[in-house]
């Protein structure tokens, strides 16, 4: 399938963009630049609470942004993507509204340490360290018996895998996993990386960039999850990819190495779609319908009605 039409004219925006883009953008210029990207989704809605905050971590404080409505049931621990190097609180700001309003929970949205001021494994630490966190409170954020759910898009779908199977091996109780194109493994020589790689939003380029300044181990599970001894026993999940996305194949490699284990799985796969779009919502079709999706598998998770 050709790209959707509504991806199009954002595709070649972006397109043009990086015909006149430095040759090598520093760090602040990159991230500067995905904030202005997602910028085209608008605010998300409002909201009863909105309020950033820290929390303990093993390298300092950990900056968060909680989302709820009045009655929230719930907490989904949100990992934003960018990488391990650019992304942060505001370019998640829209979706986590769109979440937090649609599953009627508490989204506990993390802004881990980013490489490459903190290469592998900070990224890691602080989530789990937040994971952690928001088990011991969650009832406080949640509400009485709360249930806790774990997602986030690229690097952060990476982070909700890693810390999901932490929170298996430590005894901590996660309902589900909502993986949207997850990144599961730094050494991708997969046909859908030499397919999608140039031309997409996200470039093979970029993505090297990410993996020199995130300095991990490839074969390091808490790197590449899809490498891990054993799935088995994870938390059920929801995996979301696009079509014309570099690490598509990451996602579905990840879905079926969890469904071998015996691990209850969703697999959606958007056509015409590109790296970025669950982002979009608010001016492509798909991304609204990925959003939907991603809250209606946490509302299922989290509440029994």
């Amino acid at each position: 399938m050709a790209l959707d039409p509504q991806i199009q004219p954002i595709v070649d925006t972006v397109n043009r963009a990086a015909q006149n883009a430095p040759q090598n953008p520093s760090v602040e210029e990159r991230r500067q630049g995905y904030l202005a990207l997602v910028a085209f989704a608008g605010p998300g809605p409002q909201l009863d609470s909105v309020s950033d905050s820290t929390i303990p971590g093993p390298g300092g404080d950990i900056p968060v942004r909680i989302y709820r409505n009045d009655g929230a049931r719930g907490v989904f621990v949100f990992f934003h993507g960018g990488g391990y190097c650019i992304g942060d609180l505001d370019t998640h700001d829209e979706v986590c509204r769109q979440l937090a309003d649609r599953i009627g929970c508490t989204v506990v949205a993390v802004h881990y340490r980013l490489a490459p001021e903190h290469p592998f494994p900070a990224g890691v630490e602080d989530c789990w360290a937040a994971m952690q966190w928001c088990d011991a409170n969650r009832e406080e954020l949640g509400g009485e018996g709360a249930r806790l759910v774990v997602g986030g898009d690229s690097a952060g779908g990476n982070l909700s895998a890693v810390t999901s199977l932490m929170a298996r091996d430590a005894g901590v109780e996660v309902a589900k996993q909502l993986l949207v194109y997850p990144g599961t493994r730094i050494d991708d020589e997969s046909p859908s990386m030499e397919a999608n790689g140039t031309g997409y939003i996200l470039e093979r380029d970029t993505m090297d960039w990410f993996m020199e300044s995130y300095k991990a181990d490839p074969s390091d599970w808490r790197a590449s999850p899809i490498y891990a001894e054993s799935h088995a026993g994870v938390a059920p999940a929801l995996v979301i990819t696009a079509e014309y996305d570099p690490i598509r194949d990451q996602g579905r490699d990840y879905a079926e190495a969890l469904a071998a284990a015996g691990v209850d799985v969703t697999h959606t796969d958007y056509d015409g779609m590109v790296h970025i779009f669950f982002q979009l919502g608010p001016i492509v079709n798909k991304g609204a319908a990925a959003v939907a999706e991603v809250a209606s598998h946490a509302r299922a998770a989290l509440h029994d009605d």
